[in-house]
């Protein structure tokens, strides 16, 4: 064991190893040989050991066999300009750092991770579970069908449930490098880490990396290595906090479609921010060329085959003056479905005093928010006394100077995207909640949650620390100084806008046909090619609906894994056909 730990040393002092050496090593302080180079299908591509492969030029072969849709990783590629110079055009070297935990260096958490549970992933349900983590981060799913068989050293994938709803919060995959490859150095390695980016509960990410590491170590294995983008500082972070070094060694890769931001560097989507980037990704991908005019907005200009289109994320050319103004203008968008005979919450505007009294004795709990406004801001919901009313309309006057009152319903938040008059997505949104641990302050709980969530969605949604919220607290029964008993939910939010820290939940494929055709009228009788349409409902599967409001600049990054992108392209460029790598 010592000779071994002294041989990782010099690795992390950059002592980096010839092919020759390494593979010698093999053969030291062990009764196994390895004979054959070791390739383990992990189910979303294949890892390549890169020391027990006899050359650099059978390592570069072996991964120029990379199959479509897939993603093969060479790790511990001592000399990778040997393994590039076999195939300049079709490898790169990837910009990845390999980090290293001894496990003579790791401690154990001092708090406790509660709220979930980890498990190894055995079913088809599970893996299910799995993909959809992998979906929601962007990565390549897991055909568990080629996975190399754990009997030969194949890859263990690890889920982490939620204690009280059973829904799956994180994933990881495990390698142990003693099975594998008759490791002489006795190590693991870590993969694929995901965590759901609507997850509610605190260290996921940190207990899936440490329950790998207490797993190996309880093994008898010595230490775990991980890849992680040079550029990812949270992740580093947390890598850094559990006593991570840096490991002098290489990783190479295939050129294909799903890396090429790795090595063509940042494209014309660079700065975009996720609503125009989808787009962008998806118009590069058909062929179509891309001219970013302000990456601050996300103004673009697209054009393919003579025809050119201006968009602002996804309100385009395509979408006119006059539907646009209709909803924008709330007070207009309420008049324009009234006349088609949608179910629509009462409205006026606000007034005097007097007139707001009225109308809130009239209806009993209302809604105040900006005649003009976007992204939940300004927007009060759920107000039962005078004094309430006054003080939203005086916040929502910072945004508008015209403002609304509306009767409550109760209900969920369902947003649905029509594209072209046919509807392509359906979420139910649901507003920022923390779940309490007994030992932190509310306010503490909404500053990680907050954090969490600007995280998953590239600083796009968080939770405000405003008056809004601090109402909410109040009527709850509590403040930003409380501390919420251990496994109690707290909404602190009433509006389920994304901007504002809520989450969305797909529901596509179980929306209601009078819902989807109630949505598609609204679009038609606005005119709007592109829309997502609010309304409150009492299930997706249910027809009762209240008609809220219209965007005409939805987001379409919001409602993956539908195909959003893809339709809105085919609605702006109809002869344009998708290119497959």
């Amino acid at each position: 064991m010592q000779k071994s730990q002294a041989y990782g040393q010099r690795l992390l002092r950059g002592q980096a190893p010839s092919y020759e050496r390494l593979q010698a090593r093999l053969a030291v302080d062990g009764q196994h040989e390895t004979t054959e180079p070791l390739v383990l299908q992990c189910g979303w591509g294949r890892l390549l050991i890169g020391h027990t492969f006899p050359d650099a030029s059978s390592l570069a072969e072996e991964l120029l066999a990379e199959q479509p849709g897939e993603r093969d990783i060479a790790l511990y590629v001592a000399a990778p300009q040997q393994v590039l110079a076999y195939a300049p055009q079709q490898l790169f070297l990837d910009p990845s750092d390999t980090l290293r935990l001894w496990f003579s260096d790791y401690r154990p958490a001092r708090r406790t991770f509660r709220g979930f549970n980890i498990r190894r992933v055995q079913s088809p349900a599970d893996w299910q579970s799995v993909n959809r983590l992998y979906l929601s981060r962007s990565m390549l799913q897991v055909d568990p069908e080629k996975l190399t068989p754990r009997a030969e050293g194949g890859p263990v994938y690890w889920l982490a449930e939620d204690s009280d709803s059973g829904q799956a919060l994180g994933t990881v995959m495990g390698l142990n490098h003693q099975e594998a490859f008759h490791d002489p150095e006795h190590g693991s390695s870590l993969w694929c880490l995901a965590v759901d980016p609507q997850c509610q509960r605190p260290g996921v990410g940190e207990a899936l990396v440490r329950h790998l590491i207490e797993h190996y170590q309880s093994r008898g294995l010595t230490y775990l290595d991980l890849s992680v983008l040079h550029d990812n500082k949270q992740a580093k972070a947390l890598y850094a906090k559990l006593g991570f070094r840096n490991l002098p060694t290489f990783a190479v890769k295939c050129r294909n479609s799903i890396n090429q931001p790795l090595f063509l560097g940042p494209g014309p989507q660079a700065g975009l921010n996720p609503y125009a980037k989808i787009i962008v990704d998806e118009a590069l991908r058909r062929g179509i060329d891309v001219q970013v005019d302000d990456p601050v907005t996300g103004l673009c200009t697209l054009s393919h085959g003579g025809r050119r289109i201006r968009c602002r994320e996804s309100l385009s050319d395509l979408t006119s003056a006059v539907s646009m103004t209709l909803c924008q203008d709330k007070q207009l968008t309420h008049q324009c479905l009234q006349r088609i005979g949608l179910s629509l919450p009462a409205q006026q505007l606000a007034g005097s005093a007097e007139d707001n009294a009225a109308f809130l004795a009239e209806h009993g709990r209302i809604v105040v928010k900006p005649v003009d406004g976007e992204q939940g801001q300004g927007v009060a919901v759920d107000l039962r006394s005078p004094e309430q009313v006054e003080q939203a309309i005086a916040a929502a006057r910072q945004f508008d100077s015209r403002v609304l009152l509306e009767s409550f319903h109760e209900g969920q938040d369902l947003r649905i995207l029509v594209i072209g008059f046919e509807v392509v997505a359906a979420a139910i949104r649901h507003p920022a909640e923390v779940i309490g641990d007994g030992r932190h302050r509310i306010g503490e709980l909404i500053e990680t949650q907050s954090r969490r969530r600007q995280a998953a969605t590239h600083g796009e949604s968080r939770i405000p620390v405003d008056e809004e919220t601090r109402r909410t607290l109040a009527d709850a029964g509590y403040d930003y100084e409380s501390v919420l008993p251990a496994g109690e939910r707290l909404t602190v939010r009433r509006t389920a806008n994304l901007h504002t820290g809520g989450s969305l939940e797909d529901v596509t494929t179980r929306l209601h046909p009078e819902l989807a055709a109630a949505a598609v009228r609204a679009a038609r009788a606005l005119d709007i090619p592109v829309v997502g349409l609010d309304l409150l409902v009492q299930a997706a599967d249910r027809p009762d609906y209240v008609f809220i409001e219209a965007n005409e600049r939805a987001g379409l990054a919001n409602h993956e894994p539908q195909p959003t992108a893809e339709r809105f392209i085919d609605l702006l460029f109809p002869l344009s056909q998708p290119q497959h790598s």
